[in-house]
């Protein structure tokens, strides 16, 4: 991909800071948020899965802060109506004085369908529906309308009531939309129709998996979006600060575990199949393999030094700086930092000045 199709990295990647989602309790962890706004960083970014919510946690710290951007990373399509999502997203963003990233994704079937009761089907063109009516919502041009079989808007077939009608707060209309992609397919439509993506277990030293799609996303993207070198690629880096870099590299293998060997049915598990695009095929088979057995420690025992090495940053600050220098010479232009270590922020701020 030449610079001018597509995100240009390199002296261009700014910091975010990825605040994921809550486990069992919620953590606050609004002095992470307020050292990064410190910092000069880009932004900050929540997370859901089928415990804590994106938005709330995020309004939360947001609060607490006054430069850094917004995101969500993601809310779930699932979980809101695209009218839902606009009217949130409209009123962060007002609130927060113009500093809101909507980042939307489909999730996976186990979660759209097991946990918010949803169809799965047509993921790709419900995508497509909901971010052309997020545009609409936000531009009041007229009131607002869809005709797509997905989300038909005045909805048709109920009390013959409804009429069309247009967001009574007047948002920015071009709030930036990310979506969360890792799958070809969906990684083009973001290219095409989005301001940026957010691609799981990213590793630089692979991401030619994600780039082929994101040029032929780019050759059909319209003129009217923000121009295609404008494209935000958002990529997560959990950072370990620590002398053991065994220990360290110990400490990110769960999560990848947990994804590639749980997050999904067997044959419709779209971390495992990232991660066979990687090259790391007889392994991700081995990980869930184990992980659907229940045997979750010897998932992660499975899990590749090389793969959880190079989605991460581990080791002492020399290591992490010597590293750091293929994720700056990457196509990523947003690196989100996944820490709860204030050493390793400063770090992380030091080395990429």
């Amino acid at each position: 991909m030449d610079e001018a199709a597509g995100p240009v990295g390199g002296s261009l990647m700014r910091l975010g800071l990825s605040l994921g989602y809550a486990g069992p309790r919620i953590e606050d962890k609004t002095h992470l948020a307020k050292l990064a706004d410190d910092l000069g960083f880009h932004s900050m970014w929540t997370a859901e899965a089928y415990g804590s919510d994106a938005v709330t946690t995020l309004t939360w710290m947001g609060a607490h802060t006054s430069r850094i951007h917004l995101g969500t990373a993601i809310m779930q399509m699932s979980g809101r109506t695209p009218a839902m999502t606009a009217m949130t997203a409209a009123t962060l963003d007002a609130l927060s004085g113009g500093r809101f990233l909507c980042g939307i994704g489909l999730s996976g079937p186990q979660v759209v369908e097991g946990w918010h009761g949803q169809p799965y089907a047509s993921p790709l063109a419900r995508t497509r529906e909901y971010v052309q009516i997020l545009r609409a919502a936000w531009r009041r041009e007229k009131p607002l309308e869809h005709a797509g079989p997905h989300y038909p808007i005045p909805y048709p077939d109920g009390t013959g009531l409804a009429k069309p009608l247009k967001m009574i707060l007047h948002p920015r209309p071009d709030i930036p939309i990310y979506l969360a992609a890792i799958g070809p397919k969906n990684v083009a439509l973001a290219a095409e129709v989005a301001d940026g993506f957010i691609p799981a277990f990213f590793t630089p030293y692979r991401q030619d998996a994600f780039l082929p799609s994101l040029q032929e996303g780019f050759g059909k993207r319209d003129s009217s979006l923000r121009p295609a070198t404008d494209f935000d690629f958002v990529a997560s880096c959990p950072v370990v600060l620590t002398d053991d870099v065994r220990a360290g590299l110990d400490s990110v293998k769960p999560a990848l575990a947990l994804y590639v060997g749980g997050m999904g049915a067997r044959g419709r598990n779209f971390y495992n199949d990232l991660a066979v695009r990687y090259g790391f095929e007889r392994e991700a088979a081995a990980i869930q393999d184990a992980f659907l057995s229940g045997d979750k420690l010897g998932a992660i025992g499975l899990v590749p030094d090389e793969f959880a090495d190079e989605t991460a940053l581990v080791g002492p600050a020399d290591r992490i700086r010597d590293r750091f220098g293929a994720w700056r010479d990457s196509r990523v232009t947003t690196m989100l930092l996944s820490t709860k270590d204030e050493a390793a922020l400063r770090l992380m701020a030091e080395v990429s000045a």
